[in-house]
């Protein structure tokens, strides 16, 4: 058979996208589309174990395989039990030669990625039979492309299009986050994240206290400082500098975080995995963009709003280990001012569970 024939009979679906957070919610609408596309197939997820209470929130799919990160004899049966499923299909969202060997390894016999030229790792298109040449623009947009290869019809309009998010947000973690935040006394309440895979991509944290200073004086709402690990110094820094009344500093594990950002009034931060789950939550998002490029990974929703003053030779995916200068020139007036605009604009529509 042919790919195409292969596509249009896969009853048996494999998505490999292994990590990170801001690239699986990337992924997400690939997962509505294929369901949508093919509402009787079986649709499994592999993901890195570490990530898989995220892709636990997934409404539709029917089975979650796990990359195990201890020793050969976990791969070993990890890739066992994915050719057990004989999937027709596996669609690499990732682009690795690992997300690309995986997607070999699990025996299917169409494997559709990304073409050479768009591969994360260029080599990991030899493991492809169904190549495919992505449109120009935003990473949901191109990954979209991947399921249209399935038969998955395109979202019309492009970025900002009704792509669907199937994310769910445990009722468990809502009632603790609003049992949390009232023993505050936060009732309204917006969120900053000052951290970042990339300090490069991070806005100083002494500029973040500054700006909680000012948004609870202008709204009234109180702030939340979200971190991660390692980020602990770094929210204490943004506390630091806030002064009075201080931001609630809150490390949350991920079904905390999604129902905490849920219920943000508005999402303040760089270009990091919290920000796309925002986007994906139905939260209003200011995003501070410095070396990223927005087109390609800024907030999915046009009513989303991005500050940014790079000059486009400063754009750049380099991991730098101190802050870009490009985020270094964002100023709090610009983020105050950015913020009262994306309040003003109509709300997101919240991201209910979209059925699969």
């Amino acid at each position: 058979m042919s790919p195409s024939e292969i596509a249009g009979a896969a009853r048996r679906i494999l998505i490999v996208r292994l990590s990170s957070l801001g690239d699986i919610i990337h992924a997400l609408p690939v997962a509505a589309a294929l369901r949508a596309a093919n509402p009787a197939a079986y649709l499994a997820w592999l993901v890195d174990e570490r990530w898989h209470p995220l892709v636990e929130q997934v409404e539709g799919l029917d089975a979650i395989l796990s990359v195990p990160r201890a020793g050969w004899s976990g791969v070993r049966r990890g890739v066992a039990r994915l050719r057990a499923e004989r999937f027709d299909c596996a669609v690499d969202v990732q682009g690795l030669y690992k997300s690309a060997l995986f997607a070999r390894l699990s025996g299917a016999p169409l494997r559709v990625g990304f073409d050479r030229v768009f591969a994360r790792e260029g080599g990991a298109s030899l493991f492809y039979n169904c190549r495919v040449t992505p449109p120009h623009g935003h990473r949901i947009d191109k990954n979209l492309s991947l399921a249209a290869a399935v038969g998955a019809p395109p979202v019309a309009g492009g970025r900002g299009a009704r792509a669907q998010f199937p994310l769910r947000v445990p009722q468990e973690a809502e009632t603790s986050v609003r049992q949390t935040l009232r023993t505050h006394g936060f009732s309204s309440y917006f969120m900053l994240s000052p951290g970042g895979g990339w300090l490069s991509k991070c806005w100083p944290a002494e500029r973040f206290g500054e700006l909680h200073r000012r948004l609870t004086a202008h709204f009234g709402w109180g702030g939340v400082v979200s971190y991660g690990p390692g980020e602990r110094g770094l929210a204490h820094a943004v506390l630091a500098a806030a002064g009075t009344p201080a931001p609630l500093l809150l490390e949350l594990e991920l079904p905390q975080l999604m129902a905490a950002l849920r219920g943000a009034q508005v999402f303040i931060g760089g270009d990091t995995g919290p920000l796309h789950l925002s986007v994906a939550l139905g939260t209003r998002v200011v995003g501070l963009y410095g070396p990223t490029d927005p087109v390609q990974t800024g907030p999915y929703s046009r009513e989303d709003v991005v500050v940014r003053n790079a000059r486009p030779e400063e754009t750049t995916y380099n991991r730098g280990r101190a802050h870009a200068p490009s985020m270094l020139t964002i100023t709090v007036d610009q983020v105050v001012e950015a913020v009262a605009r994306r309040v003003a604009a109509p709300a997101a529509c919240r991201a209910e569970a979209a059925p699969l």
